[in-house]
């Protein structure tokens, strides 16, 4: 049993990282906001 304690644990600790660096990516992470363009050809606009 006490095992399982340790992997739940371990689990619990590599998702909460996980999450950590998630949050810390969205607050802190500048955005640069730029244009695409993409070019669709006419043969996406033909229903079939």
């Amino acid at each position: 049993m006490p095992s399982l304690f340790r992997l739940l644990i371990f689990l619990g600790m590599i998702g909460g990282l996980a999450y950590g660096a998630m949050y810390s990516l969205a607050q802190y992470g500048e955005l640069q906001p730029r244009e695409i363009t993409i070019t669709v050809s006419p043969d996406k606009f033909i229903k079939n």
